[in-house]
C-alpha cells in the first residue's frame, strides 16, 4: 500500500500518508490507525539507527572531534528549551504537521540532546497521533466543506 511507504518517507511521514489513504477510500478510523501505527514506528528505528551508526564510528577521531562540536553547541542552544519544555516539547514539535517537524526529525533532535529513547518514543508517538489528528481535521475541511472553510479556520 503506497500509504505504508509515504508515512514511512522522511519527506511525506503522515502529511503524506494519511490524505493519501483517505484519498483512496480507506474508512477514516482505519486509515488514521493504520497510518499513526505505520508512523510511529519511525522512532524506535531511528534510534536504533543512530546508536548503532555511532557505536561504529566514534572510533574514528574526525567523526568523534565533529560530533562533539555539533552535539555540544546543539545542546548549549537547545538546553534551556529543553529544561522548561522536556519531553512535552518534543511531543508539540512532532505534532505540528509542518514540513521537517516529523517523527525522523524528533527522533533525531531526541537522540542528539541525549533524552532517553524509551520515554522519547512515547512522547513522539503522542506527537504523531496529535498530527495526525490535526491532518485528518485539514483533510476534513478541505474535502468536505472546501478550501474556503479552511480559510475561514485559519483566519480566525
Amino acid at each position: 500500500m503506497l500509504s505504508t511507504l509515504l508515512c514511512l518517507l522522511p519527506v511525506s511521514e503522515l502529511r503524506g500518508g494519511l490524505p493519501f489513504a483517505l484519498s483512496q477510500g480507506l474508512p477514516p478510523v482505519i486509515a488514521f490507525l493504520f497510518c499513526i501505527s505505520v508512523n510511529t514506528l519511525v522512532s524506535p528505528l531511528v534510534f536504533l539507527f543512530l546508536s548503532t551508526l555511532h557505536r561504529v564510528l566514534i572510533p574514528l577521531k574526525l567523526y568523534s572531534r565533529i560530533f562533539e562540536r555539533l552535539v555540544e553547541r546543539a545542546r548549549q542552544k537547545l538546553r534551556g528549551k529543553i529544561e522548561k519544555y522536556g519531553y512535552w516539547g518534543i511531543a508539540i514539535f512532532v505534532g505540528i504537521p509542518l514540513p521537517v517537524t516529523g517523527a525522523y526529525t524528533g527522533t533525531l533532535g531526541a537522540w542528539i540532546l541525549g533524552m532517553h529513547p524509551k520515554k522519547s518514543v512515547l512522547f513522539i508517538t503522542m506527537g504523531v497521533i496529535l498530527s495526525g489528528m490535526i491532518v485528518s481535521i485539514v483533510y476534513y475541511l478541505v474535502t468536505r466543506l472546501g478550501v474556503e472553510a479552511l480559510k475561514i479556520f485559519i483566519t480566525e
